[in-house]
């Protein structure tokens, strides 16, 4: 039996798209169509990929939109010819305002900041990286603007300083997809409204590239180096080159002494010392097993 009778329309490309597809699946949505980024190339060997959230929606019988422009789905969401409501959880493509337009009452996205704060891209990692002590999810009614839409529900989380990008990722969208749960029976029959965001209050993220990986400690504290390696664990990565080998650091602590070439020296006169390492290799190992295997 279908939780509600009104029709909706999942946007969705990342694994933590999934928690939220699956969560309205289990809880008997009508989901008419899964909307998803292109296959694309991934890992070493640039394989054609489809995203985790396409092959949910094959396995479940749920049809799939993978439109190169947006746009191209107005067609196929008229020709259900019924009000859809949109869902959207970290889709990967901006949504044009026509196409917001035909949504009843409109597109309901998970953004994990506290909105206004950390409009964009990348916020988990602006959160980690600027050592904040809290963050949260923004449950919001999409607009075209960049996460300027109006607030349904904000959710807190307190940081303690020791996450790491991969972790506070399934965190906030676990209590997200929790909290998307709880409102989207008021939200589809309007018995809840949207607060304005504070414009005077809005910061911006950026989006990460390659080039990010790359730490420069002559140019940063040691403290602010330890929380890129956390922000920046699985991507885009923090990088550094050390006794004429290029790694990948995935643990370290800030640290007053130097005690072992893989303590990194900052510009506050105190160390990043590394911890764990990816090495040339690709295999991840302890900084210890590095330096007895590549010294």
């Amino acid at each position: 039996m279908k939780n509600t009778s009104k029709t909706i329309i999942f946007f969705g490309t990342d694994s933590e798209s999934l928690i939220a597809l699956q969560a309205l699946y289990d809880a008997g949505y009508n989901i008419a169509a899964v909307v998803t980024k292109p296959d694309s190339k991934q890992g070493r060997g640039q394989k054609i990929t489809a995203s985790c959230v396409k092959n949910f929606a094959i396995e479940h019988n749920i049809p799939v939109w993978q439109p190169q422009n947006v746009s191209d789905i107005i067609k196929n969401i008229l020709g259900l010819g019924q009000p859809v409501t949109g869902v959207l959880v970290s889709y990967g493509k901006i949504i044009p305002q026509s196409t917001i337009d035909l949504f009843k009452p409109g597109i309901v996205n998970v953004h994990p900041s506290l909105l206004p704060i950390y409009r964009g891209p990348s916020p988990i990692e602006s959160a980690i990286s600027n050592g904040d002590s809290v963050t949260g999810v923004s449950i919001m009614k999409l607009s075209a603007g960049i996460d300027n839409g109006p607030v349904y529900k904000q959710v807190i989380h307190e940081l303690n300083g020791q996450e790491s990008r991969p972790e506070l990722y399934e965190t906030l969208f676990k209590a997200g997809t929790d909290t998307l749960l709880s409102l989207l029976p008021s939200i589809l029959n309007d018995s809840i409204q949207a607060t304005p965001q504070n414009e005077t209050k809005a910061t911006y993220c950026n989006l990460f590239t390659k080039d990010d990986s790359w730490i420069k400690p002559n140019e940063i504290s040691s403290k602010r180096a330890e929380q890129l390696v956390r922000a920046h664990l699985g991507f885009p990565k923090t990088k550094i080159e050390v006794l004429g080998h290029i790694i990948t650091i995935t643990k370290a602590h800030v640290s007053i002494e130097n005690k072992s070439p893989l303590d990194i020296l900052c510009n506050d006169n105190n160390y990043l010392s590394i911890d764990e390492i990816v090495a040339p290799s690709g295999r991840t190992m302890s900084a210890k097993d590095f330096l007895n295997g590549y010294n």
